[in-house]
């Protein structure tokens, strides 16, 4: 069964000011819909068709250029969808509330270390959210479309949040203002799932 380009829960323009309609356009019709392009062709024909995307990443030959790159970017971009809405910002409760305090002492201190990490990372990648067996919560970034799922990576886990700092995600409106862009991530973070994420997989 072939990968799909994913539907976003939500119109273009939906996540504007913070995001911008033609960015989101090009970001899913473009660029995500060529990861998904490349990495039905990466695959077909081969042991890999019919896996999920996790089991392909989690056990992936990271010589395999063409599956990783695109492999990643076609999870990589399905779960930044996921965790925004135009209706997100705000803070984490529950249990993942307690997690980012356990591990980093309050919000505002993750959402330094989250946004370090998305603003340090030399040329293109992302930042992460990660949550480990057990229930601990980590904060790493990646280069490329690299993520946490794959051997070696980052800081390994399970992502649950993820923060594309590839130019393409934010310079028609930001330019090089890559801090204003993390910053308005926040305001959009859909906090309920990523939530739903830790539960499954902590």
């Amino acid at each position: 069964m072939a990968f799909e380009l994913p539907k976003l829960p939500y119109a273009y323009d939906a996540l504007e000011p913070h995001i911008d309609a033609r960015t989101m356009e090009i970001h899913h019709t473009k660029h995500h819909n060529g990861y998904t392009t490349k990495l039905n062709a990466a695959i077909e024909g081969t042991d890999l068709a019919g896996k999920s995307i996790e089991d392909i990443l989690s056990n992936l030959d990271m010589s395999n250029g063409a599956v990783r790159n695109n492999g990643g970017g076609f999870f990589n971009h399905s779960l930044f969808w996921s965790v925004m809405s135009p209706d997100g910002g705000g803070l984490p409760s529950g249990e993942l509330a307690s997690a980012i305090n356990d591990a980093y002492g309050s919000f505002e201190e993750f959402k330094s270390k989250f946004s370090t990490a998305a603003g340090t990372r030399f040329g293109s990648g992302w930042a992460w959210l990660c949550v480990h067996p057990g229930g601990k919560v980590e904060v790493c970034s990646s280069p490329n479309q690299d993520n946490p799922l794959m051997p070696s990576v980052g800081c390994g886990g399970q992502p649950i949040l993820g923060l594309d700092v590839w130019e393409h995600a934010y310079y028609l409106n930001y330019q090089n203002r890559r801090p204003d862009y993390v910053s308005a991530f926040f305001n959009v973070i859909n906090w309920d799932k990523v939530a739903e994420l830790y539960s499954a997989h902590k």
